[in-house]
């Protein structure tokens, strides 16, 4: 075999193992009245701490109630999204839980064994690229995730918010 044969059909064969994945990663369904799978609460699950590093509750009961309670709100507020918008966040928690490109994105370690140390080097890899897509990546995520501890009423005397005001 020569070596522009090889390297053609090593190429080749990458790009149908890259197709099958995304095929299979790529577009996966949550269960009805969910916006995230399993696969995706996992990862989201793993980027709670990373994100809200000094927000949470340090004794770890606290801590882990608050981390579920946080997935459940980013899971709410994606339903609440245009449909677009829903699949775009699908497509890329697919793409996170997808481990080749998950890989390549920074991630060695799967997000359900990650670090919050790993995961926020991932991040800052993420926020300073030259990439727009993985600076878009981490805006979104960063959003969803903030937005979604800041409105859980366990968060607010720490910011000194009262609550809403009472109607009469």
């Amino acid at each position: 075999m020569k070596r522009r044969t090889f390297l053609a059909a090593g190429a080749l064969g990458v790009a149908a193992l890259a197709a099958g994945g995304w095929l299979r990663y790529g577009v996966r369904l949550a269960p009805p009245g969910r916006a995230l799978d399993d696969d995706a609460r996992v990862t989201v699950a793993a980027l709670v701490p990373a994100f809200l590093d000094g927000a949470l509750p340090v004794h770890a009961p606290l801590r882990d109630s608050a981390i579920i309670e946080t997935v459940g709100a980013v899971d709410a507020a994606i339903l609440g999204l245009p449909p677009i918008a829903q699949h775009e966040l699908a497509q890329l928690f697919g793409l996170l839980g997808f481990p080749p490109a998950r890989m390549a994105l920074g991630m060695r370690t799967a997000w359900s064994d990650a670090s919050t140390v790993e995961v926020q080097a991932a991040l800052q890899r993420w926020q300073g690229s030259r990439s727009l897509l993985l600076r878009s990546a981490y805006d979104g995520l960063h959003q969803l995730i903030l937005a979604a501890w800041y409105a859980n009423p366990r968060a607010w005397p720490d910011i000194g918010y009262p609550g809403p005001p009472a109607l009469s």
